[in-house]
Formats: structure tokens, sequence, C-alpha cells
């Protein structure tokens, strides 16, 4: 793991955002709110800009395989991948808060075997992810987070 990056203190999203909004509710409680969100549990991901070199933290949607956490980089069906995305695909190397575990891990884009047997598990935990595909050219990633033992 990188030693340089400043993990305790990344970048929130934007002021004004239920995404904001969503990152506080789980920070000031340690992971005791926030973990469920709309009927689903989220996670809190850290990457590393990829222009910056800064952590920048997103809640997400999760599900769970074998210890490993799995997050959909759909921003909606928008053509463009999600910035987090493209950071973890330049540096590997995030940082998860799933209630108040924090881990340090690893992430990929799943093979495509791999997301043919995660997406039903994802469409359980988030139907609309088949909306956002369809209004969209480009497959959407699932990225796998193996944590760090």
């Amino acid at each position: 793991m990188t030693t340089d990056i400043d993990w305790d203190h990344p970048t929130d999203p934007k002021p004004g955002s239920w995404q904001l909004d969503h990152v506080k509710l789980y920070v000031d409680s340690k992971g005791t709110e926030g973990q469920y969100w709309n009927g689903t549990q989220t996670l809190l991901l850290t990457t590393v800009g990829r222009v910056s070199g800064n952590p920048v933290r997103t809640p997400l949607i999760y599900g769970e395989d074998e210890g490993r956490y799995l997050v959909v980089a759909s921003k909606g069906g928008d053509p463009a991948h999600p910035l987090w995305y493209l950071n973890l695909t330049e540096h590997p190397e995030v940082r998860i808060q799933v209630g108040p575990r924090i881990l340090q891990g690893t992430a990929r884009t799943a093979t495509a075997a791999e997301r043919a047997a995660y997406w039903p598990l994802m469409l359980r935990h988030w139907p609309s992810y088949d909306e956002y595909q369809a209004k969209t050219d480009r497959e959407i990633p699932i990225v796998v987070i193996e944590p760090v033992r």
C-alpha cells in the first residue's frame, strides 16, 4: 500500500449534494448510520485521484461475495464512467468503510465471467442497474474490492 496517501483526510462530494449529506451521516456516526440507504446497503469508497493524487470519498451501493466487496460503476447510465472508477483504474489501492469497519483493499474491474455472475447479485441490491445499462452504450463495470488481510 502507498504510504504517502493521507487516507484520513479525503475530499468529500460537492457541498449541497445528497452524497455529501450521506457521507457526513456515515462518518459522523462512525458507521452506525448511513450504511443502509433507500432499502439497500452502502459503503464509503476512498480512491486516489488520478490527477490530484489526493484521496476522494464516494458513497456507493455494495454487494459481497466470499469476503470481496462489489460496487457498480453505473453513474446512472451516463455515457462516461464515474470519476471514482477512473481513479481506481489508475490507482487500485482503495480504502472502504463498511458500517464501522475501515479496510484497505485493492480494486479491479470484474472479468466478463465475474460480471455475468455478479450482475444478478447487484440487481438484488439495486434493480435500477438494468435501466442504467439500457440507457448507455458502454458496458457498466462491476468493481471487485479485495480487502488486504
